[in-house]
């Protein structure tokens, strides 16, 4: 593994926050937790009873980067950073992460189908002692969405590994009316903050 000033473990597996560390020029290893349901998984992501969305998702943010850096020294690996984050959308104080089935991501749907969401991605970096984290926030309105084009966006699969069953830079781009705020924040990983606690770590992407 080539190492340098701007390598880390990035703690995701989804390809669109693969795709943002590298446009800003970031190198990263992969580090994966286990997130399969039907078996153990690394991080419980139930919500607690009452827990509203802003502190449902610095808590699983700042729970995902200790994790992995814990399973960075059981692994033994070269001690880099380790990058990780969490996305959800919130509907009023409803928590949505991603949907099991097609009927859930519908009903995800048809339930943002009119109405303004925010959009939460926390970023969290750990290394050794040291964990800090930022919370993105975005506003997006959607517009009116019909139940033959909720079905026919769910037929494509591209729900089901996205919060609110949906992907700003996919086809559900046509639903959105208008965003507020940071537009690789509702992709999953805000360029800017994410920078903000690069450096922090002494990681310049600049």
């Amino acid at each position: 593994m080539a190492i340098g000033n701007k390598h880390i473990y990035l703690a995701s597996r989804s390809p669109r926050r693969r795709e943002l560390l590298a446009q800003i020029g970031v190198g990263f290893e992969p580090l994966l937790l286990r997130e399969d349901p039907a078996r153990s998984t690394d991080v419980d992501e139930t919500p607690l009873p009452d827990e509203k969305p802003r502190d449902y998702a610095l808590r699983i943010g700042h729970v995902k980067a200790e994790t992995a850096w814990l399973r960075v020294q059981q692994r033994r690996l070269p001690q880099l950073p380790v990058l990780a984050a969490d996305t959800i959308v919130a509907l009023g104080n409803r928590i949505m992460g991603k949907p099991a089935n097609r009927e859930q991501a519908m009903e995800m749907l048809a339930a943002l189908s009119g109405q303004k969401h925010e959009v939460l991605t926390v970023v969290a970096m750990a290394n050794g002692s040291k964990t800090e984290q930022k919370l993105s926030v975005s506003t997006v309105q959607f517009g009116i969405l019909t139940d033959q084009a909720i079905r026919r966006y769910a037929m494509t699969g591209e729900p089901f590994d996205k919060a609110g069953a949906y992907a700003i830079q996919g086809r559900a781009a046509t639903f959105i009316e208008k965003i507020e705020g940071s537009y690789s924040g509702v992709m999953g990983l805000p360029l800017y903050e994410t920078a903000q606690l690069l450096s922090s770590f002494g990681i310049e992407v600049l």
